[in-house]
């Protein structure tokens, strides 16, 4: 399998990719290659849209955090980066959620940082954030799912696993909010240096990082999304339940007894 080359997020700054954007959007990929060239192909044209009204999408990179795909997924990605100076693709060359989204934020340079999935690319979410975000109401926008007002369209199974793991990272670890994987943004000078305090990765990275902020003290937001998967997961759910489960108990070792709140 091809491998893009990696870069070095301490030397992002000096490399080829012109002017800074003022919005990053991380995308994590693993076998993506039967909707990632319409997917994006749609984000970026939906962009052009929505910077007719939000002014800070006119300023865009999107970064293509690949992890471990057995198929077309990084020819693909290399060749939309050719094509569109804005997308960017780095591969992590391992299978791993948590990981990739973590190195797509590392590599962002956009005063804006925005979480998405492949199957989402949700641009309404971006600009009700980016709207929170610049008016100083929040530091971190979390796209919820299980909160009053959302829309949750995948299938029952799914929207069960999601009020689970919620509700258990709030007996476990004390969180306050109603859910933590999926679609966030944030101004990310406020929140790289939690990003890198991070220690949990694979599925239980995105809550790490929502966890901490909170006990941290940083300013998060919640808002509803609409939620209408464009595939099925790439990974079976049913299989990811063991490894969950042993990241959710690291998770709460680190969060209670590594990093107890001050």
């Amino acid at each position: 399998m091809a491998t893009p080359s990696q870069t070095n997020p301490s030397t992002r700054a000096a490399d080829a990719r012109g002017d800074v954007p003022r919005v990053s959007i991380v995308i994590p990929v693993y076998n993506e290659e039967g909707i990632l060239h319409s997917a994006v192909i749609d984000l970026i044209d939906r962009l052009r849209d929505a910077a007719a009204t939000e002014p800070e999408l006119a300023s865009y990179e999107i970064l293509l955090s690949e992890n471990g795909s057995s198929d077309s997924t990084v020819a693909i990605g290399e060749e939309l980066a050719a094509r569109h100076p804005e997308v960017h693709i780095h591969s992590l060359g391992r299978p791993n959620y948590g990981a990739a989204l973590k190195a797509g934020i590392l590599r962002a340079r956009g005063e804006y940082v925005l979480c998405d999935e492949i199957d989402l690319c949700d641009v309404d979410f971006y600009t009700r954030a980016l709207r929170l975000l610049r008016a100083g109401a929040a530091e971190m926008v979390v796209g919820s799912k299980a909160m009053a007002g959302a829309n949750d369209k995948r299938p029952l199974l799914r929207r069960a696993a999601t009020l689970t793991i919620n509700g258990m990272l709030r007996v476990l670890v004390g969180f306050h909010g109603t859910d933590t994987h999926g679609l966030k943004a944030f101004r990310r000078d406020r929140l790289l240096d939690t990003v890198n305090r991070c220690i949990v990765d694979k599925d239980l990275f995105a809550s790490e990082f929502v966890i901490r902020a909170e006990r941290e003290g940083k300013r998060l937001c919640e808002i509803p999304v609409h939620i209408a998967e464009k595939r099925p997961p790439s990974i079976n759910l049913i299989k990811r339940v063991p490894n969950v489960l042993k990241n959710l108990a690291r998770l709460t070792y680190v969060i209670r007894i590594v990093s107890p709140r001050d």
